[in-house]
């Protein structure tokens, strides 16, 4: 069990992971959490000095540099070595300064595009990931392995959790770089605005996409610092998932846009599903709390209130 005044670094905490993480630990009563700013996770000699000062007792790995389907097709080379600079940074600092424990965030994109539904953790590299995102894909399969590396040769205790699609309070509503929910919410705010008959979204909308609240996930990851000490890569999800056209019937319904849904089949649809298979994490006792239609409005009252249309 992490010890309430142990020191705890939060990498990446201007963002929506990391708020999560934060608001979580303080609520559990954690009072020694300490943080540095993203841009500087790529230095290696700014990473070092952080560590060696500040000399966390457990690391949580927040930060990641990702998108949506377009983000990822048009800056692949950004994203793979953006991410492996901040994951060997981090990693190979963290071990160097003794940490107990850490936590690494992988993305469900590590699992095939052809993937058996539910994906189970042992279906990892089993075959050819999604081509539109395999740079990040890679990405952190290079992460939750060089986390097993360390532990193996070093005895460190470097986990990985594979979280399902997050959304919530601090998600990015950048049109260049939002994920299929909050780009929804967008889309149809500006469309309200701009007095708009009708809303395009890519692909066909057959995909079926799982969602975890933000709040969860963020429980969930206390909760594996507290209770899971394997090398092996455990899943973090819901338990069911809906299609990409329920889900902006959803959206639209709670930001109040009574226009058309246009699917642009001729743009790409990425993996066909991506549903986790969350029973080694249900062993343990771990269930989420918040539906999608609970959190959904959650979301979309956080956004009112923090994003200008």
């Amino acid at each position: 069990m992490m010890e309430k005044t142990a020191k705890i670094f939060v990498s990446g905490h201007e963002g929506m992971f990391g708020q999560g993480l934060i608001r979580r630990l303080k609520s559990a009563g954690y009072t020694n959490i300490v943080t540095m700013p993203s841009s500087e996770l790529t230095e290696q000699v700014a990473v070092h000095n952080f560590f060696q000062k500040e000399k966390p007792k457990y690391v949580l790995m927040a930060t990641v540099k990702e998108g949506g389907i377009q983000f990822n097709m048009n800056y692949p080379a950004d994203l793979i070595y953006t991410n492996i600079q901040i994951e060997t940074n981090v990693i190979h600092e963290a071990w160097k300064a003794k940490v107990k424990k850490l936590l690494f965030i992988g993305s469900s994109c590590i699992y095939p595009k052809f993937c058996p539904q539910p994906m189970k953790e042992e279906h990892l590299m089993t075959g050819d990931v999604e081509p539109t995102n395999d740079a990040y894909a890679v990405a952190k399969i290079a992460g939750i392995k060089m986390c097993q590396a360390y532990d193996r040769q070093y005895g460190t205790n470097f986990i990985s959790a594979v979280p399902t699609m997050i959304y919530g309070p601090d998600d990015s509503f950048d049109p260049k770089s939002s994920h299929v929910l909050p780009s929804f919410i967008l889309k149809f705010e500006r469309a309200k605005k701009e007095k708009r008959k009708d809303v395009t979204l890519w692909g066909t909308g057959s995909p079926r996409r799982e969602f975890l609240y933000i709040d969860d996930f963020a429980d969930a990851c206390i909760f594996l610092m507290n209770n899971y000490n394997k090398s092996e890569m455990i899943n973090v999800g819901y338990g069911s998932d809906i299609s990409i056209k329920e889900l902006a019937v959803m959206v639209k319904a709670v930001t109040g846009f009574h226009g058309e849904l246009v699917f642009d089949a001729s743009k790409p649809d990425g993996m066909p599903a991506k549903l986790l298979d969350t029973s080694k994490l249900k062993t343990l006792g771990w269930k989420p709390k918040i539906d999608l239609k609970e959190g959904l409005k959650k979301t979309y009252g956080w956004f009112k209130l923090n994003i200008t249309v």
